[in-house]
């Protein structure tokens, strides 16, 4: 049977086929922040697939990992394609690096998590908390309930982090 819940008026359903998706938001519901790990390669990978992306092994492990990282890049959305976000705009969707696993398998590389700003308690950031925010920003994960069993993870700062004095943002108009 599918997980199916309602976030801002949306019907979200993971389908039960979609075995990876439905274990990492079960996890993320626990608040439990997991991403599988290829038993061959030893490297960890996001979002969920059935198989490593590196050796093509189907072969995994869910193991947990630390939910904290660095702004990559950001967009600032002002006019919501999506009506239920109409009340929320502007809001600010995140791509953060993770730390843990940064720069492999090449230097280039890491994990990158995409989620929207979010308060501590996983409201949608106010445009003074989104002012403060630009590539280098350190944020940490939260996790907001759609079932008991599905969660989304978003990003709000890390407040217990140093912040960079001023952090890249694109010029504003």
């Amino acid at each position: 049977m599918p997980i199916q819940g309602d976030y801002m008026g949306m019907t979200l359903t993971i389908e039960d086929l979609d075995r990876e998706n439905r274990e990492f938001f079960r996890y993320c519901a626990a608040r439990d922040f997991r991403l599988q790990r290829g038993t061959a390669s030893g490297l960890l990978r996001y979002p969920p697939t059935t198989a490593c992306p590196w050796t093509g092994e189907r072969e995994s492990e869910w193991v947990p990992v630390d939910a904290a990282g660095t702004v990559h890049s950001y967009v600032q959305v002002h006019h919501p394609i999506q009506p239920a976000f109409r009340d929320t705009v502007p809001y600010m969707i995140i791509l953060a690096d993770l730390d843990t696993q940064k720069g492999a398998p090449t230097e280039h590389e890491a994990l990158r998590v995409a989620g929207n700003l979010v308060t501590a308690d996983g409201a949608f950031a106010p445009p003074d908390m989104i002012a403060r925010v630009g590539i280098g920003t350190r944020v940490r994960m939260v996790f907001v309930d759609v079932t008991d069993e599905f969660a989304l993870p978003q990003w709000t700062i890390d407040e217990g982090a140093e912040q960079p004095e001023r952090p890249w943002r694109y010029p504003e108009e």
